[in-house]
């Protein structure tokens, strides 16, 4: 580490066994991110790290480095998959992601802060000025567009998220931009829905896509 980095560089380690790699850059004063699957994620890598940060890991470097604690370091958890499998086979959105983080995530992805108003359902997130996001699953008709253009205030505008809309919404008010939920989102899952009347193939939902 002493050849290869200088103080200050992000090291990497995606398999981080006992924790050695991060312990050692903290004592070096490397930026670092490691990565590991198994318990001793907690057991190990986690244990270490609380010990070199406290100054008390009992170790030679750090007699040799004169490392005296201190620093911090943040520990993350990758959340569940996102797309798991129905009791019918079919990709469905994890039950894990309710609405409130779908919603955050998309806002993330548009690059709009989560702030849902407390008045307004169709304001779930801001952007830049008095520029809102509307994420909805719904089929988004003319009559939805027409009640939500009528509560915009002055300046403000808004993208809503849909994932089909009527024809002719989104010529209704300039203030509004429509922007799909990509088709190949759709495609990879049903949001949230469990209930199938008949299993239909993917050829034939293409099919039916292409007539409408």
């Amino acid at each position: 580490m002493h050849l290869s980095t200088r103080k200050g560089d992000l090291i990497l380690d995606s398999f981080l066994g006992s924790g050695t790699t991060v312990a050692v850059a903290q004592k070096m004063g490397r930026k670092y991110i490691g990565v590991e699957m198994g318990d001793h994620a907690y057991t190990h890598c986690k244990v270490r790290l609380d010990k070199v940060i406290s100054g008390n890991d009992g170790l030679k470097l750090s007699e040799v480095l004169e490392w005296k604690g201190g620093g911090a370091y943040k520990f993350f958890e990758l959340a569940p998959s996102f797309i798991v499998k129905d009791e019918f086979g079919n990709p469905v959105i994890d039950s894990f992601y309710n609405d409130t983080k779908l919603i955050k995530a998309m806002c993330k992805l548009m690059n709009f802060t989560y702030e849902p108003s407390q008045t307004e359902y169709w304001k779930h997130g801001i952007g830049q000025g008095k520029n809102y996001l509307y994420i909805t699953t719904q089929l988004l008709t003319v009559g939805m567009i027409q009640q939500i253009a009528g509560h915009l205030a002055e300046g403000e505008s808004l993208i809503i998220c849909p994932k089909k809309y009527e024809s002719g919404a989104d010529k209704i008010d300039g203030r509004i931009t429509i922007k799909k939920i990509p088709q190949s989102v759709l495609k990879a899952c049903h949001f949230g829905k469990k209930e199938y009347l008949l299993p239909i193939k993917e050829s034939a939902m293409e099919e039916i896509e292409t007539g409408e």
